[in-house]
């Protein structure tokens, strides 16, 4: 078997034609990749067609190599592609999964160079995908290849999923959660899972949760100048989305674990979006709609106790000067809340006991020469999915938390270098 230290150096380091050259590919298919159902629906078998180009030479398809390719297809042109490179002890398998082959959209007039065409600006890799996440599929693809091509002697089984679907959650059965419903990743579950798709180059322990809700807020309208007549929404949602925010962070303080996990922020319950149905500048509303997020699934309950409790005490919510009121006795009106639930984002919390971690840090730090890992508030669902199927996931990126899903995206060509380095150490070190 090879040691360490020979799997290492059999391995070496990222070859940078030929990841510049697949890259290159890549993102200029990703006009064609991006998702945003259901204008744009992506055509992942084209990102699925250069990385095969890459890995056939070394494949049993071909008879040139090891490399056994599963192209797995649910939807036309939009395919998963599963890459194994066998070792000899059955049950002995780790994975590289969550390089996804759609990206989330891009208008040309908003960057400054075109986000459909790899260009290069020293060690900058410029276009959309570079850091999410194309860039780590031709990573992936390079260190698949290698090991085709030198064929170590591994005791692991070592498993690439290159995956559709992951940018949208409207459509389902396309991507990685149909792979796992048809059981396609059953032994993956045997062995530690690294699903790279994060960003920094240190490990990502914790994700956030998110909880979509909706506030609709029913008050009388009236003539602005004849405020007593009126129960304003606009100023009820106000008072109450403050009480209601009141009462969570009492209920919901920091957790004593969110500094373990390195999570930037507590749980925190906050309105983004407000609307109402339009009229006159004097014209006080009857209605309005506050919507918003939070990061907490225990907290569901409370929440509509926060809310029943202000609809049953309502004459008591403060409100805003001396004709601002939330009762019209004469006329027997109350204001009203009514609390919606939306779209539930489940968070994830890694295993740090897992021998997965032990080995991701001890890479991380050899090869970037520290170690720390770290959370995000936000949420990335289908790790958890994973995790509440049984795989044991870590997670890993390579590309630049800066540029997630922004105008003029870009990847170091030294970050992903050493990503190369660190799956190389993680294969090696679980070879012991």
């Amino acid at each position: 078997m090879a040691s360490a230290t020979t799997l290492l150096e059999t391995l070496g380091n990222l070859e940078r034609d030929s990841f510049l050259s697949l890259l290159s590919n890549l993102i200029g298919e990703s006009i064609h990749v991006q998702n945003n159902p259901p204008e744009l629906i992506p055509q992942e078998d084209r990102v699925v067609k250069h990385v095969l180009n890459s890995l056939l030479p070394f494949s049993t398809t071909t008879g040139g190599g090891p490399l056994i390719l599963n192209h797995v297809t649910y939807f036309p042109g939009r395919g998963n592609l599963i890459v194994e490179y066998p070792g000899t002890v059955p049950g002995k398998i780790l994975s590289f999964v969550g390089c996804h082959m759609d990206v989330v959209t891009a208008d040309p007039k908003d960057w400054d160079f075109d986000p459909f065409s790899l260009s290069i600006d020293g060690d900058k890799l410029r276009g959309r995908g570079t850091t999410d996440c194309l860039g780590h599929v031709a990573l992936v693809t390079e260190l698949m290849r290698k090991l085709g091509e030198t064929k170590p002697d591994l005791k692991s089984t070592v498993v690439a999923v290159f995956i559709a679907n992951e940018e949208s959650g409207v459509v389902t059965g396309v991507g990685i959660d149909a792979l796992v419903q048809h059981g396609l990743l059953n032994k993956l579950k045997e062995g530690p899972m690294f699903w790279i798709d994060v960003a920094d180059k240190q490990p990502c322990i914790g994700t956030a949760g998110m909880i979509a809700w909706k506030l609709h807020v029913t008050g009388k309208p009236f003539h602005s100048g004849l405020t007593d007549k009126a129960i304003n929404p606009l100023e009820l949602a106000m008072d109450a989305i403050k009480e209601i925010q009141l009462q969570f962070y009492r209920d919901f303080p920091p957790h004593p674990r969110e500094q373990v996990y390195g999570f930037p922020i507590p749980s925190t319950m906050k309105p983004t979006q407000w609307s109402y149905p339009g009229g006159g500048i004097n014209q006080i509303p009857g209605e309005c709609t506050i919507s918003g997020d939070f990061s907490m699934k225990d907290a569901m309950k409370k929440l509509q106790e926060y809310v029943d409790d202000i609809n049953d005490n309502i004459q008591k919510l403060e409100s805003r000067g001396p004709v601002s009121k939330y009762v019209l006795l004469d006329e027997k009106l109350r204001g009203r809340l009514t609390l919606t639930f939306d779209e539930v984002l489940p968070g994830v919390a890694c295993d740090l006991n897992s021998r997965g971690f032990h080995v991701l840090c001890k890479a991380t730090e050899e090869v970037v020469g520290h170690v720390k890992p770290f959370s995000v508030t936000g949420s990335l669902p289908l790790i958890r999915e994973l995790q509440d199927e049984g795989f044991d996931v870590q997670s890993c990126g390579y590309g630049l938390m800066e540029t997630y899903h922004a105008k003029n995206e870009y990847c170091l060509f030294t970050d992903m270098s050493q990503g190369y380095q660190v799956l190389g150490s993680i294969i090696a070190q679980l070879e012991n």
